[in-house]
């Protein structure tokens, strides 16, 4: 059989790619219930078949960016079938993505020929990450653009930032012990200013889940060992970025006197991320020398979400945050505790210098 001619080839596959009709592969191949697509554009989706039929939505959750090809796809009451979220079991409709709660996920048409599925949105898509994929940034920084003074890697914001946008848990403890050691012999000169992402960047292999589906056992056997040492890693893994965070967040914060935030404020909470991160290292030491290592087991993203929700507010950080999860174990939230346990917990302070430093701020701040 002859061939087609090349430039009729190129022209054919100039028509569908401007169709908005992507193909992701023969229909085979996406058994499971859930895959997640990788965007060129950073807009992952998430493919989903159910009762025999593919559906297609972005796969992050519209309220706090939850995994949704993690979730569970259930039938609701109409006939019609939902994915749930698995951070706060917010359940989109495959059909439209409305949700009982109001919320809205955006949708994508999809169409199986001959064997082969396709997704019409604007852009490429893939089944593993890109290579030049960049973290994706809040809704006030373009995508790919980079914020105001981030590029400076004599600002502390700067390093605060990629830290935060750095996946790999090894190489954010890496990362934030080299820079404490370049703020202490004062090559870091600069507090600089920059816009942190919206959420820290985690492992794409990593399991979420909510805070009270975690369970980690009393460490009577090995399993329940690994179980508590994992939480624990986990718990330091988001101490470190809370620490950036509050750096790369409140770096230009005004006190009501005029006056910025004072150095000290900045090189205790780069103390604390160079503690946390020394103490994951410890951890997934341990882990190791058990078999294991950090990312074996589901994880909560419980500590970050008061650190959302006062994401626009330092003293309610500082209170809410700083003074409670932390200085009261650092896991102290309502998905694990009654609130007579909440009652009854008494604070003790891990950073006394940090504390103090903080309550004579929040003073100046009321």
């Amino acid at each position: 059989m002859d061939r087609f001619p090349e430039e009729l080839v190129s022209a054919l596959k100039e028509v569908v790619e401007n169709s908005g009709w992507r193909c992701v592969g023969e229909k085979e191949r996406f058994r499971a219930p859930c895959t997640k697509l990788y965007s060129e554009d950073g807009e992952h989706l998430v493919l989903i078949q159910a009762d025999g039929k593919f559906y297609a939505m972005d796969s992050a959750c519209p309220h706090e960016g939850g995994p949704l090809e993690q979730g569970d796809i259930e039938e609701l009451c109409n006939g019609r079938f939902a994915l749930t979220c698995p951070w706060h079991y917010f359940e989109f409709c495959l059909e439209d993505g409305s949700s009982s709660s109001g919320l809205q996920n955006q949708v994508y048409e999809v169409k199986v020929c001959e064997g082969k599925v396709y997704i019409k949105t604007p852009n490429a898509l893939s089944l593993t990450p890109w290579k030049n994929s960049k973290c994706e940034r809040s809704d006030n920084t373009e995508s790919g653009e980079s914020a105001k003074g981030v590029e400076d890697e004599r600002s502390l914001t700067y390093w605060a930032s990629r830290i935060l946008c750095t996946a790999d848990p090894e190489e954010k403890a890496k990362l934030t012990q080299q820079t404490q050691e370049l703020w202490n012999a004062g090559k870091i000169v600069d507090i600089g200013q920059t816009q942190p992402p919206t959420q820290p960047k985690r492992k794409e292999s990593l399991t979420i889940v909510q805070p009270g589906r975690i369970k980690r056992g009393k460490g009577g056997t090995l399993a329940s060992r690994i179980a508590l040492l994992h939480s624990l890693a986990n718990i330091e893994q988001w101490a470190i970025d809370l620490s950036w965070d509050i750096i790369a967040r409140f770096a230009q914060f005004q006190l009501k006197s005029g006056e910025k935030l004072p150095r000290e404020f900045f090189s205790d909470f780069v103390k604390v991320a160079g503690d946390e991160a020394k103490h994951y290292c410890l951890l997934q030491k341990r882990l190791t020398e058990l078999g294991s290592t950090f990312g074996d087991l589901p994880v909560h993203n419980g500590l970050w979400q008061s650190a959302s929700d006062t994401a626009h507010d330092l003293l309610g950080r500082l209170a809410i945050v700083h003074m409670v999860h932390e200085a009261r174990g650092l896991d102290v939230h309502r998905g694990h505790y009654s609130d007579s346990q909440l009652r009854g917990m008494k604070a003790q302070p891990r950073y006394w210098k940090s504390f103090t430093l903080m309550r004579s701020l929040m003073w100046q701040l009321v």
